[in-house]
C-alpha cells in the first residue's frame, strides 16, 4: 500500500530540502547547486533568498562568484534568468534548446515566420565570439540589417534566450550594484562550449536533472518536475530511473508523489521558523501544484513578484523594503507571539539588506 503524505509532511519536507527549515552551514557555491540554480530575473533577489537559507551568508561571496566566472546568469528554466553554477549550465543548456526556442516562439511565431532559425543563431554565434559583453540592442543591431521583418524584439528574444548561449556579465546581479544587462557568449565566458546532447538516444542530462530536483524539491509529481523546469519529454527520464525511487500519494490520493529514498521527510510536528522569500521565488514557483506552501486563494502573489513571509512554513504575508525600513503585510490575523517573530527575523532581513544601517520594521495592521 503507498503511503500518504499529508499536506503538512509535505510542507516540512520541502522546506527542508529548500533549506527553509534550518539554516544550512553551506557555501553559497554549494548552496546555488544543491538549489538547482534561484530564480534572478531580479537581480538582487537571490541575496535574500541566500540569506535566508544559510547560516552565514555574505553577499559579497555571490559577487565574487559571479566575476570569477563560478556561478553566471543566464537564460534556463522556464525561460527565466536564474543563477547558476558554471558546472550546470554547461551540463543543462543544450538539454534546453527545443524549450527555449518554442517559448519565444509561442510569443513570437508570426514575427519569426519564415526566419531559418539555424542560420540565424550561426550568424550571432559568428558576432558573439569574440568574447566581448553586449547589450541586446547592439547584437539586434547587426542582426537586423540582415533580418529585418521579425521586429527588433522578436530578434532580441530569440537571439539571446534561446538560440545563443549566453551569461549575462558582471556588473549585473552584483550586490548594491544597478548595471544594464550585457550578453556573453558561455562558450566564450566560461572558457569551453556547452556539452552537446548525446546521439545515443540516452538522456542522461534529463535523468540527472530527475535525481537533482527531488533532492532540492521533493516529494513532487511529474507534473512538478516539469513545471520547475518546463521541459518536456521527461518521462521517459522518469521512468529511466523509476527504480531508484520511493512513491507516496498526497492527502488527496489524487496525485503519485516521486522521492529519493533517503531524502529527508521530517516529522509533520517539527517547528518552522519565520522566513523571508524574495520575488519570483523557486520555493513557490518549482511546482504545479504549490498547495504544499501557498493557499488557493493567494496563489496570485507568487507570479504576481511578491516577495513573501512564510510562517509556520506558509505564505502568511507579503513583505518589501523601502528607505531601510522592512514592512510586512500579513495575509491574515497573527497572534502576539507570531507577529514578535515576524519582527524578530524582519528586523535580521533589515539589518542584512542596509549593510547594518538600520533595523527597522513596520508590520501592517492585520
Amino acid at each position: 500500500m503507498t503511503t500518504v503524505l499529508d499536506d503538512r509532511s509535505l510542507n516540512r519536507a520541502t522546506l527542508a530540502r529548500q533549506l527553509l527549515l534550518d539554516r544550512a552551514d553551506l557555501s553559497t557555491h554549494e548552496a546555488i547547486a544543491h538549489l538547482c540554480g534561484l530564480q534572478a530575473q531580479e537581480p538582487q533577489e537571490p541575496y535574500t533568498g541566500l540569506w535566508s537559507r544559510l547560516r552565514a551568508f555574505q553577499p559579497e561571496s555571490l559577487s565574487a562568484l559571479l566575476t570569477g566566472r563560478s556561478v553566471v546568469r543566464a537564460h534556463l528554466m522556464r525561460r527565466t534568468v536564474h543563477l547558476l553554477t558554471a558546472e550546470d549550465v554547461l551540463a543543462w543548456r543544450s538539454r534546453h534548446d527545443a524549450m527555449l526556442r518554442q517559448r519565444v516562439l509561442g510569443v513570437y511565431r508570426r514575427e519569426l515566420d519564415g526566419v531559418d532559425l539555424d542560420e540565424l543563431a550561426s550568424a550571432a554565434a559568428e558576432l558573439m565570439a569574440d568574447g566581448e559583453p553586449r547589450p541586446t540592442s547592439e547584437v539586434v543591431r547587426v542582426l537586423a540589417a540582415r533580418w529585418p521583418a521579425p521586429g527588433r524584439r522578436a530578434l532580441g528574444e530569440m537571439v539571446i534566450a534561446a538560440l545563443v548561449p549566453v551569461a549575462q556579465a558582471p556588473p549585473r546581479g552584483l550586490w548594491r550594484t544597478k548595471a544594464g544587462v550585457r550578453n556573453v557568449a558561455l562558450a566564450s565566458w566560461l572558457g569551453r562550449e556547452v556539452d552537446p546532447p548525446p546521439q545515443d538516444g540516452t538522456d542522461p542530462v534529463g535523468e540527472a536533472l530527475v535525481r537533482r530536483y527531488l533532492a532540492a524539491f521533493g516529494p513532487a509529481s511529474s507534473a512538478d518536475l516539469r513545471a520547475w523546469c518546463g521541459l518536456a519529454g521527461l518521462p521517459a527520464a522518469v521512468s529511466a530511473v523509476q527504480g531508484e525511487l520511493v512513491s507516496f500519494r498526497d492527502e488527496r490520493g489524487s496525485r503519485e508523489l516521486l522521492d529519493l529514498p533517503d531524502a529527508p521527510r521530517p516529522d509533520p510536528d517539527t517547528p518552522a521558523p519565520v522566513r523571508f522569500l524574495p520575488a519570483f521565488d523557486n520555493a513557490i514557483l518549482g511546482y504545479q501544484d504549490r498547495g504544499r506552501i501557498i493557499d488557493d486563494a493567494h496563489r496570485g502573489l507568487s507570479v504576481a513578484g511578491e516577495r513573501v513571509v512564510l510562517v509556520d512554513g506558509r505564505v502568511a504575508g507579503t513583505w518589501g523594503v523601502a528607505e531601510h525600513t522592512v514592512t510586512v503585510t500579513p495575509l491574515h490575523t497573527l497572534p502576539n507571539a507570531t507577529r514578535d517573530a515576524v519582527r524578530e527575523e524582519a528586523q535580521g532581513l533589515a539589518v542584512f539588506l542596509s549593510d547594518g544601517a538600520a533595523d527597522r520594521v513596520r508590520i501592517a495592521a492585520d
